[in-house]
Protein backbone atom coordinates (compact mmCIF):
# COMPACT_ATOMS: atom_id res chain seq x y z
CA UNK A 1 0.00 0.00 0.00
CA UNK A 2 0.86 3.32 -1.10
CA UNK A 3 2.03 5.66 1.79
CA UNK A 4 -0.02 9.09 1.54
CA UNK A 5 2.16 12.28 0.42
CA UNK A 6 2.20 14.45 3.39
CA UNK A 7 2.19 18.31 1.62
CA UNK A 8 4.32 20.96 3.30
CA UNK A 9 4.09 24.73 2.26
CA UNK A 10 7.36 24.36 0.17
CA UNK A 11 5.41 21.36 -1.99
CA UNK A 12 2.72 24.41 -3.24
CA UNK A 13 5.37 26.83 -4.27
CA UNK A 14 5.30 26.98 -8.11
CA UNK A 15 8.23 28.04 -10.14
CA UNK A 16 6.75 30.78 -11.83
CA UNK A 17 5.59 32.43 -8.81
CA UNK A 18 9.35 31.92 -7.70
CA UNK A 19 10.61 33.25 -10.70
CA UNK A 20 7.79 36.25 -10.25
CA UNK A 21 9.09 37.10 -6.77
CA UNK A 22 12.84 37.01 -7.79
CA UNK A 23 12.09 39.81 -10.90
CA UNK A 24 9.85 41.67 -8.60
CA UNK A 25 11.05 45.53 -8.13
CA UNK A 26 8.68 46.96 -4.86
CA UNK A 27 10.07 48.30 -2.05
CA UNK A 28 8.16 46.16 -0.04
CA UNK A 29 9.95 43.26 -1.77
CA UNK A 30 10.53 41.34 1.80
CA UNK A 31 7.07 42.06 3.13
CA UNK A 32 5.36 40.57 -0.27
CA UNK A 33 7.72 37.47 0.74
CA UNK A 34 6.65 37.26 4.03
CA UNK A 35 2.69 37.36 3.22
CA UNK A 36 3.18 35.07 0.37
CA UNK A 37 4.62 32.56 2.91
CA UNK A 38 2.11 33.22 5.73
CA UNK A 39 -0.79 32.46 3.26
CA UNK A 40 1.76 28.98 2.05
CA UNK A 41 2.09 27.93 5.71
CA UNK A 42 -1.51 29.03 6.47
CA UNK A 43 -2.98 25.51 5.43
CA UNK A 44 -1.44 22.46 3.29
CA UNK A 45 -4.00 22.68 1.13
CA UNK A 46 -3.20 26.07 -0.38
CA UNK A 47 -1.65 26.42 -3.59
CA UNK A 48 -0.20 29.27 -5.77
CA UNK A 49 0.41 30.12 -9.40
CA UNK A 50 0.35 33.57 -11.89
CA UNK A 51 -3.03 34.57 -12.47
CA UNK A 52 -3.60 38.36 -13.82
CA UNK A 53 0.22 38.74 -14.09
CA UNK A 54 0.60 38.29 -10.46
CA UNK A 55 0.89 35.83 -7.66
CA UNK A 56 -2.40 34.03 -6.91
CA UNK A 57 -3.36 31.41 -4.55
CA UNK A 58 -6.43 28.93 -4.71
CA UNK A 59 -8.02 25.87 -2.95
CA UNK A 60 -10.25 24.23 -5.22
CA UNK A 61 -10.80 27.63 -6.29
CA UNK A 62 -9.16 30.98 -6.83
CA UNK A 63 -8.90 32.43 -3.97
CA UNK A 64 -7.00 35.39 -3.55
CA UNK A 65 -4.79 37.74 -6.09
CA UNK A 66 -1.79 39.69 -5.05
CA UNK A 67 -1.70 43.48 -6.64
CA UNK A 68 1.49 44.79 -6.27
CA UNK A 69 1.33 48.33 -8.41
CA UNK A 70 0.68 49.63 -5.08
CA UNK A 71 4.55 51.04 -3.98
CA UNK A 72 2.73 52.29 -0.46
CA UNK A 73 1.68 49.04 0.53
CA UNK A 74 1.18 44.33 0.44
CA UNK A 75 -2.64 44.95 -1.59
CA UNK A 76 -4.34 41.53 -1.48
CA UNK A 77 -7.57 41.19 -3.61
CA UNK A 78 -9.69 38.18 -2.31
CA UNK A 79 -12.03 37.66 -4.83
CA UNK A 80 -14.02 33.92 -3.95
CA UNK A 81 -17.25 35.26 -3.08
CA UNK A 82 -17.75 33.68 0.28
CA UNK A 83 -14.77 36.18 1.53
CA UNK A 84 -17.92 38.67 2.19
CA UNK A 85 -18.86 36.68 5.19
CA UNK A 86 -16.09 36.44 6.82
CA UNK A 87 -15.39 39.42 9.29
CA UNK A 88 -11.96 40.78 9.93
CA UNK A 89 -11.02 44.19 10.57
CA UNK A 90 -8.51 43.24 7.65
CA UNK A 91 -10.66 43.05 5.20
CA UNK A 92 -11.82 46.06 3.57
CA UNK A 93 -14.21 47.03 0.94
CA UNK A 94 -18.33 46.73 0.69
CA UNK A 95 -18.19 44.80 -2.45
CA UNK A 96 -20.34 42.19 -3.00
CA UNK A 97 -17.89 39.53 -4.00
CA UNK A 98 -14.54 40.51 -2.71
CA UNK A 99 -12.47 41.74 0.07
CA UNK A 100 -9.12 43.62 0.19
CA UNK A 101 -6.43 43.74 2.39
CA UNK A 102 -3.33 46.33 3.05
CA UNK A 103 -0.16 45.78 5.03
CA UNK A 104 1.93 48.76 4.78
CA UNK A 105 5.04 47.85 6.81
CA UNK A 106 6.60 44.72 7.97
CA UNK A 107 5.52 45.18 11.62
CA UNK A 108 1.91 45.19 9.97
CA UNK A 109 2.86 41.65 8.39
CA UNK A 110 4.04 40.57 11.33
CA UNK A 111 1.47 42.16 13.99
CA UNK A 112 -1.65 40.56 11.48
CA UNK A 113 0.02 37.23 10.75
CA UNK A 114 -2.21 35.12 12.38
CA UNK A 115 -5.40 37.15 11.39
CA UNK A 116 -4.50 36.42 7.64
CA UNK A 117 -3.81 33.27 8.35
CA UNK A 118 -7.21 32.78 10.20
CA UNK A 119 -8.89 34.64 7.27
CA UNK A 120 -6.92 31.53 4.84
CA UNK A 121 -8.76 28.90 6.57
CA UNK A 122 -12.05 30.45 7.52
CA UNK A 123 -12.23 31.13 3.08
CA UNK A 124 -10.80 27.40 3.19
CA UNK A 125 -13.49 25.72 5.70
CA UNK A 126 -15.98 27.71 3.64
CA UNK A 127 -15.54 26.54 0.20
CA UNK A 128 -15.21 22.56 2.07
CA UNK A 129 -18.77 23.00 3.51
CA UNK A 130 -20.56 25.22 1.07
CA UNK A 131 -23.69 23.87 0.53
CA UNK A 132 -24.21 23.61 -3.61
CA UNK A 133 -26.50 25.97 -5.00
CA UNK A 134 -26.48 28.36 -2.50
Amino acid sequence: MAQKKVYSPSDARSDAVNEYMNALEHPLKAEWAAVREIILSANVNISERIKWNAPSFFYKEDLATFHTRNPAAVHIVFHHPAIVSIRSALLEGDYKDRRMLYLRTMDDVQTHKQELASIINELIHRIDTAVPGQ
